[in-house]
Protein backbone atom coordinates (compact mmCIF):
# COMPACT_ATOMS: atom_id res chain seq x y z
CA UNK A 1 0.00 0.00 0.00
CA UNK A 2 1.25 3.47 -0.84
CA UNK A 3 0.63 6.58 1.28
CA UNK A 4 -2.54 7.50 -0.60
CA UNK A 5 -4.06 4.07 0.08
CA UNK A 6 -3.08 4.27 3.72
CA UNK A 7 -4.63 7.74 3.99
CA UNK A 8 -7.89 6.50 2.51
CA UNK A 9 -8.11 3.67 5.03
CA UNK A 10 -7.21 5.93 7.95
CA UNK A 11 -9.82 8.50 6.94
CA UNK A 12 -12.50 5.85 6.51
CA UNK A 13 -11.76 4.48 9.97
CA UNK A 14 -11.58 7.95 11.47
CA UNK A 15 -15.17 8.60 10.45
CA UNK A 16 -16.60 5.56 12.25
CA UNK A 17 -15.21 5.58 15.83
CA UNK A 18 -16.97 3.15 18.15
CA UNK A 19 -16.68 2.55 21.88
CA UNK A 20 -15.27 -0.59 23.50
CA UNK A 21 -16.90 -3.86 22.39
CA UNK A 22 -19.16 -1.85 20.06
CA UNK A 23 -16.70 -1.80 17.14
CA UNK A 24 -19.12 -3.52 14.73
CA UNK A 25 -18.66 -1.22 11.71
CA UNK A 26 -14.93 -1.10 12.35
CA UNK A 27 -14.70 -4.90 12.41
CA UNK A 28 -16.65 -5.26 9.18
CA UNK A 29 -14.52 -2.62 7.44
CA UNK A 30 -11.27 -4.34 8.44
CA UNK A 31 -12.58 -7.77 7.44
CA UNK A 32 -13.39 -6.44 3.96
CA UNK A 33 -9.87 -5.01 3.63
CA UNK A 34 -8.38 -8.36 4.68
CA UNK A 35 -10.63 -10.22 2.26
CA UNK A 36 -9.30 -8.00 -0.54
CA UNK A 37 -5.79 -9.28 0.27
CA UNK A 38 -6.97 -12.85 -0.32
CA UNK A 39 -4.09 -15.29 -0.16
CA UNK A 40 -3.89 -19.00 0.61
CA UNK A 41 -1.48 -18.20 3.46
CA UNK A 42 -3.92 -15.89 5.27
CA UNK A 43 -6.28 -17.21 7.96
CA UNK A 44 -8.83 -15.17 9.94
CA UNK A 45 -10.60 -15.60 13.27
CA UNK A 46 -12.98 -13.20 15.00
CA UNK A 47 -13.45 -12.76 18.75
CA UNK A 48 -16.32 -10.53 19.84
CA UNK A 49 -15.62 -7.31 17.87
CA UNK A 50 -11.92 -8.15 17.51
CA UNK A 51 -10.02 -9.91 14.73
CA UNK A 52 -6.97 -12.18 14.55
CA UNK A 53 -5.20 -12.62 11.21
CA UNK A 54 -2.54 -15.31 10.83
CA UNK A 55 -0.09 -15.22 7.94
CA UNK A 56 1.58 -18.60 7.53
CA UNK A 57 5.36 -18.42 7.21
CA UNK A 58 7.59 -20.28 4.76
CA UNK A 59 9.36 -22.32 7.45
CA UNK A 60 7.85 -21.30 10.80
CA UNK A 61 9.71 -21.84 14.06
CA UNK A 62 7.70 -19.32 16.09
CA UNK A 63 4.70 -16.99 16.00
CA UNK A 64 5.31 -13.23 15.92
CA UNK A 65 2.44 -11.02 17.06
CA UNK A 66 1.59 -7.40 16.33
CA UNK A 67 -1.30 -5.91 18.27
CA UNK A 68 -3.33 -2.81 17.42
CA UNK A 69 -6.37 -1.40 19.23
CA UNK A 70 -9.70 -0.55 17.61
CA UNK A 71 -11.96 1.59 19.80
CA UNK A 72 -12.60 5.31 19.93
CA UNK A 73 -13.43 7.66 22.80
CA UNK A 74 -16.63 9.42 23.96
CA UNK A 75 -15.32 12.80 22.80
CA UNK A 76 -17.01 15.35 20.53
CA UNK A 77 -14.54 15.97 17.69
CA UNK A 78 -13.66 19.57 16.85
CA UNK A 79 -10.94 19.15 14.21
CA UNK A 80 -13.18 20.43 11.37
CA UNK A 81 -11.50 17.93 9.05
CA UNK A 82 -13.37 16.95 5.89
CA UNK A 83 -13.33 13.36 7.18
CA UNK A 84 -14.14 14.00 10.84
CA UNK A 85 -16.26 11.57 12.87
CA UNK A 86 -19.77 10.83 11.62
CA UNK A 87 -20.64 9.18 14.94
CA UNK A 88 -21.94 11.93 17.20
CA UNK A 89 -20.03 12.23 20.47
CA UNK A 90 -17.34 9.73 19.49
CA UNK A 91 -13.83 10.30 18.13
CA UNK A 92 -10.59 8.48 17.41
CA UNK A 93 -8.81 10.86 19.76
CA UNK A 94 -6.12 8.39 20.76
CA UNK A 95 -4.90 7.40 17.30
CA UNK A 96 -6.39 3.92 17.07
CA UNK A 97 -7.40 4.70 13.48
CA UNK A 98 -3.67 5.13 12.80
CA UNK A 99 -2.81 1.90 14.61
CA UNK A 100 -5.30 -0.16 12.58
CA UNK A 101 -4.24 1.41 9.29
CA UNK A 102 -0.59 0.67 9.98
CA UNK A 103 -1.49 -2.94 10.83
CA UNK A 104 -3.31 -3.36 7.51
CA UNK A 105 -0.46 -1.78 5.57
CA UNK A 106 2.15 -3.95 7.28
CA UNK A 107 0.00 -7.03 6.77
CA UNK A 108 -0.14 -6.47 3.00
CA UNK A 109 3.63 -6.11 2.72
CA UNK A 110 4.31 -9.19 4.85
CA UNK A 111 1.92 -11.24 2.71
CA UNK A 112 3.81 -10.13 -0.38
CA UNK A 113 7.28 -10.64 1.14
CA UNK A 114 6.69 -14.10 2.66
CA UNK A 115 8.33 -14.06 6.09
CA UNK A 116 9.75 -17.39 7.34
CA UNK A 117 7.89 -17.39 10.67
CA UNK A 118 4.14 -17.23 11.26
CA UNK A 119 2.83 -13.72 11.94
CA UNK A 120 -0.45 -12.89 13.68
CA UNK A 121 -2.03 -9.43 13.53
CA UNK A 122 -4.28 -8.83 16.54
CA UNK A 123 -7.02 -6.21 16.19
CA UNK A 124 -8.06 -5.76 19.83
CA UNK A 125 -11.27 -4.02 20.95
CA UNK A 126 -11.93 -1.98 24.09
CA UNK A 127 -8.47 -0.67 24.95
CA UNK A 128 -9.97 2.58 26.25
CA UNK A 129 -12.31 0.61 28.46
CA UNK A 130 -13.38 -1.68 29.92
CA UNK A 131 -10.15 -3.37 28.80
CA UNK A 132 -10.14 -5.85 25.94
CA UNK A 133 -6.59 -7.20 26.18
CA UNK A 134 -7.04 -9.55 29.13
CA UNK A 135 -10.28 -11.27 28.01
CA UNK A 136 -8.94 -11.53 24.45
CA UNK A 137 -5.71 -13.02 25.77
CA UNK A 138 -7.73 -15.63 27.66
CA UNK A 139 -9.95 -16.51 24.69
CA UNK A 140 -9.76 -19.84 22.85
CA UNK A 141 -9.14 -18.01 19.58
CA UNK A 142 -6.12 -16.14 20.93
CA UNK A 143 -4.68 -19.19 22.66
CA UNK A 144 -4.80 -21.13 19.39
CA UNK A 145 -2.60 -18.48 17.76
CA UNK A 146 -0.75 -17.27 20.84
CA UNK A 147 2.43 -15.42 19.79
CA UNK A 148 5.86 -16.34 21.12
CA UNK A 149 6.82 -12.67 20.97
CA UNK A 150 4.55 -9.64 20.62
CA UNK A 151 4.89 -5.91 20.02
CA UNK A 152 2.70 -2.84 19.52
CA UNK A 153 2.94 0.87 18.87
CA UNK A 154 1.20 4.03 20.03
CA UNK A 155 1.18 7.40 18.29
CA UNK A 156 3.10 10.19 20.03
CA UNK A 157 1.79 13.69 19.17
CA UNK A 158 4.84 15.37 20.70
CA UNK A 159 7.39 13.54 18.52
CA UNK A 160 8.21 14.51 14.92
CA UNK A 161 7.31 12.31 11.97
CA UNK A 162 10.12 9.90 11.19
CA UNK A 163 10.84 9.31 14.87
CA UNK A 164 10.19 6.38 17.20
CA UNK A 165 10.82 6.15 20.92
CA UNK A 166 10.84 3.47 23.58
CA UNK A 167 12.94 2.05 26.41
CA UNK A 168 13.67 -1.26 28.07
CA UNK A 169 11.93 -1.96 31.34
CA UNK A 170 8.95 0.03 32.58
CA UNK A 171 7.37 2.26 29.90
CA UNK A 172 3.74 2.81 31.04
CA UNK A 173 2.18 2.83 34.50
CA UNK A 174 -0.18 0.56 36.38
CA UNK A 175 -3.62 2.18 36.23
CA UNK A 176 -7.04 1.84 37.78
CA UNK A 177 -10.27 3.68 37.16
CA UNK A 178 -11.95 5.17 40.21
CA UNK A 179 -15.69 5.70 40.75
CA UNK A 180 -16.92 6.77 44.21
CA UNK A 181 -20.62 7.19 45.05
CA UNK A 182 -21.93 8.96 48.17
CA UNK A 183 -25.45 8.49 49.57
CA UNK A 184 -26.72 10.68 52.41
CA UNK A 185 -29.95 12.48 53.21
CA UNK A 186 -31.28 15.36 51.18
CA UNK A 187 -33.16 18.34 52.54
CA UNK A 188 -33.97 22.02 52.30
CA UNK A 189 -30.99 24.40 52.08
CA UNK A 190 -32.42 26.41 55.00
CA UNK A 191 -32.25 23.37 57.32
CA UNK A 192 -28.84 21.78 56.71
CA UNK A 193 -28.79 20.31 60.23
CA UNK A 194 -31.63 17.98 59.25
CA UNK A 195 -29.79 16.60 56.20
CA UNK A 196 -26.56 14.75 55.39
CA UNK A 197 -24.78 16.88 52.80
CA UNK A 198 -22.96 14.79 50.22
CA UNK A 199 -21.47 17.81 48.43
CA UNK A 200 -19.50 18.54 51.60
CA UNK A 201 -18.60 14.87 52.10
CA UNK A 202 -17.39 14.40 48.53
CA UNK A 203 -15.47 17.68 48.54
CA UNK A 204 -13.59 16.73 51.66
CA UNK A 205 -12.95 13.24 50.29
CA UNK A 206 -11.23 14.76 47.24
CA UNK A 207 -8.93 16.76 49.51
CA UNK A 208 -8.19 13.81 51.79
CA UNK A 209 -7.25 11.36 49.05
CA UNK A 210 -4.44 13.64 47.90
CA UNK A 211 -2.78 12.98 51.25
CA UNK A 212 -2.62 9.28 50.41
CA UNK A 213 0.06 10.16 47.88
CA UNK A 214 1.88 12.79 49.93
CA UNK A 215 1.80 10.95 53.26
CA UNK A 216 0.97 7.32 52.52
CA UNK A 217 3.60 6.41 49.93
CA UNK A 218 7.38 6.58 49.70
CA UNK A 219 8.16 9.99 48.12
CA UNK A 220 10.57 8.21 45.77
CA UNK A 221 7.73 6.00 44.49
CA UNK A 222 5.78 7.99 41.86
CA UNK A 223 1.99 7.78 41.97
CA UNK A 224 -1.01 9.92 41.02
CA UNK A 225 -4.66 10.09 42.06
CA UNK A 226 -6.68 12.43 39.85
CA UNK A 227 -10.39 13.18 40.28
CA UNK A 228 -11.45 14.47 36.90
CA UNK A 229 -15.20 14.65 37.40
CA UNK A 230 -17.46 15.53 40.33
CA UNK A 231 -21.25 15.63 40.48
CA UNK A 232 -23.65 16.35 43.33
CA UNK A 233 -27.17 17.59 43.91
CA UNK A 234 -29.85 18.79 41.51
CA UNK A 235 -30.87 22.33 42.50
CA UNK A 236 -29.16 25.31 44.14
CA UNK A 237 -31.43 25.52 47.20
CA UNK A 238 -31.37 21.89 48.35
CA UNK A 239 -28.83 19.86 50.29
CA UNK A 240 -27.36 17.22 47.99
CA UNK A 241 -28.42 13.67 48.90
CA UNK A 242 -25.95 12.05 46.48
CA UNK A 243 -22.56 12.79 44.99
CA UNK A 244 -20.20 11.00 42.61
CA UNK A 245 -16.47 11.27 42.00
CA UNK A 246 -14.79 9.85 38.90
CA UNK A 247 -11.04 9.63 38.51
CA UNK A 248 -7.96 7.50 38.00
CA UNK A 249 -5.07 6.02 39.96
CA UNK A 250 -1.65 5.60 38.35
CA UNK A 251 1.53 4.12 39.82
CA UNK A 252 4.91 2.94 38.56
CA UNK A 253 4.93 0.14 41.13
CA UNK A 254 2.12 -2.47 41.10
CA UNK A 255 2.37 -2.82 44.90
CA UNK A 256 1.70 0.91 45.31
CA UNK A 257 -1.62 0.53 43.51
CA UNK A 258 -2.69 -2.03 46.12
CA UNK A 259 -1.56 0.24 48.97
CA UNK A 260 -3.57 3.16 47.57
CA UNK A 261 -6.71 1.00 47.30
CA UNK A 262 -6.29 -0.23 50.87
CA UNK A 263 -6.01 3.35 52.12
CA UNK A 264 -9.03 4.42 50.07
CA UNK A 265 -11.08 1.68 51.73
CA UNK A 266 -9.99 2.85 55.20
CA UNK A 267 -10.81 6.45 54.30
CA UNK A 268 -14.21 5.32 53.03
CA UNK A 269 -15.06 3.66 56.36
CA UNK A 270 -14.01 6.76 58.29
CA UNK A 271 -16.07 9.08 56.11
CA UNK A 272 -19.15 6.88 56.43
CA UNK A 273 -18.96 7.38 60.21
CA UNK A 274 -18.02 11.06 60.10
CA UNK A 275 -20.66 12.09 57.56
CA UNK A 276 -23.30 9.49 58.46
CA UNK A 277 -23.55 8.25 54.88
CA UNK A 278 -22.98 5.26 52.61
CA UNK A 279 -20.02 5.20 50.21
CA UNK A 280 -19.27 2.68 47.48
CA UNK A 281 -16.02 2.48 45.52
CA UNK A 282 -15.71 0.85 42.09
CA UNK A 283 -12.20 0.50 40.65
CA UNK A 284 -13.46 -0.14 37.11
CA UNK A 285 -10.86 -1.25 34.57
CA UNK A 286 -7.35 -1.97 35.84
CA UNK A 287 -4.37 -2.05 33.47
CA UNK A 288 -1.08 -3.71 34.28
CA UNK A 289 2.14 -1.85 33.57
CA UNK A 290 3.78 -1.99 30.13
CA UNK A 291 7.18 -3.57 30.71
CA UNK A 292 9.52 -3.94 27.72
CA UNK A 293 12.02 -6.79 27.33
CA UNK A 294 15.52 -5.36 26.91
CA UNK A 295 16.51 -7.95 24.28
CA UNK A 296 13.73 -6.88 21.93
CA UNK A 297 14.17 -3.15 22.56
CA UNK A 298 17.87 -3.48 21.69
CA UNK A 299 17.01 -5.31 18.46
CA UNK A 300 14.38 -2.67 17.65
CA UNK A 301 16.93 0.11 18.15
CA UNK A 302 19.40 -1.55 15.78
CA UNK A 303 16.65 -2.15 13.21
CA UNK A 304 15.47 1.47 13.25
CA UNK A 305 19.05 2.71 12.90
CA UNK A 306 19.59 0.39 9.93
CA UNK A 307 16.45 1.54 8.05
CA UNK A 308 16.92 5.25 8.74
CA UNK A 309 14.18 5.92 11.30
CA UNK A 310 15.31 8.21 14.14
CA UNK A 311 15.25 6.55 17.57
CA UNK A 312 14.94 8.39 20.89
CA UNK A 313 15.18 6.87 24.34
CA UNK A 314 11.80 7.29 26.03
CA UNK A 315 11.04 8.25 29.61
CA UNK A 316 8.64 6.37 31.88
CA UNK A 317 5.10 7.74 31.62
CA UNK A 318 1.98 7.58 33.76
CA UNK A 319 0.06 6.63 30.61
CA UNK A 320 -2.06 3.49 30.90
CA UNK A 321 -2.29 0.74 28.27
CA UNK A 322 -3.96 -2.66 28.53
CA UNK A 323 -1.27 -4.09 26.24
CA UNK A 324 0.55 -4.53 29.55
CA UNK A 325 -1.67 -7.56 30.23
CA UNK A 326 -0.30 -9.23 27.11
CA UNK A 327 3.31 -8.32 27.91
CA UNK A 328 2.82 -9.81 31.38
CA UNK A 329 2.64 -13.30 29.82
CA UNK A 330 4.24 -12.85 26.38
CA UNK A 331 7.70 -11.29 25.96
CA UNK A 332 7.88 -8.21 23.77
CA UNK A 333 7.69 -4.42 23.79
CA UNK A 334 5.77 -1.29 22.82
CA UNK A 335 7.05 1.84 21.13
CA UNK A 336 5.95 5.41 20.44
CA UNK A 337 5.52 6.58 16.84
CA UNK A 338 5.98 10.31 16.19
CA UNK A 339 2.99 11.98 14.48
CA UNK A 340 3.73 15.68 15.13
CA UNK A 341 0.37 17.03 16.34
CA UNK A 342 0.01 20.30 18.29
CA UNK A 343 -2.81 18.66 20.26
CA UNK A 344 -2.24 15.72 22.56
CA UNK A 345 -3.86 12.34 23.07
CA UNK A 346 -7.57 12.42 24.02
CA UNK A 347 -7.87 16.00 22.75
CA UNK A 348 -10.87 16.91 20.59
CA UNK A 349 -8.53 18.54 18.04
CA UNK A 350 -5.93 15.75 17.81
CA UNK A 351 -4.83 15.61 14.16
CA UNK A 352 -1.78 13.39 13.54
CA UNK A 353 0.37 13.95 10.45
CA UNK A 354 -0.59 11.20 8.00
CA UNK A 355 2.98 11.02 6.68
CA UNK A 356 3.65 8.96 9.81
CA UNK A 357 1.53 6.12 8.41
CA UNK A 358 4.29 5.03 6.02
CA UNK A 359 6.89 5.34 8.79
CA UNK A 360 4.76 3.13 11.02
CA UNK A 361 4.30 0.47 8.34
CA UNK A 362 8.03 0.46 7.61
CA UNK A 363 8.88 0.14 11.32
CA UNK A 364 6.44 -2.73 11.85
CA UNK A 365 7.46 -4.71 8.75
CA UNK A 366 11.18 -4.45 9.47
CA UNK A 367 10.64 -5.30 13.14
CA UNK A 368 8.78 -8.46 12.13
CA UNK A 369 11.65 -9.36 9.81
CA UNK A 370 14.17 -8.81 12.60
CA UNK A 371 12.18 -10.93 15.04
CA UNK A 372 11.97 -13.68 12.42
CA UNK A 373 15.75 -13.90 11.99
Amino acid sequence: MNLQELQEIRRDLHQIPELGFQEFKTQQYILKKIEAMHNERVFVKTWKTGILVKIAGNAPKKMIGFRCDMDGLPIVESTELAFQSTHTGKMHACGHDFHMTIALGAMKRIIDQKIDDDVVFIFQPAEEGPGGALPMLQSVEFQQWKPDVIFALHIAPDLPVGTVSTKSGLLFANTSELFIDFKGLGGHAAYPHLAKDMTVAASNFVIQIQQIISRGLDPLDPAVITVGKMESGFVQNAVAETARLEGTIRTLNPKSLLIIKEKLEKLKRGFEISYDCEITIDYGANYYQVYNEKKYVDEFYETMKRIGITYHEAAEAMTGEDFGDMLKVIPGFMFWLGVNSPYGLHHAKLSPDEAALEVGVKAVVHTVQTLSN
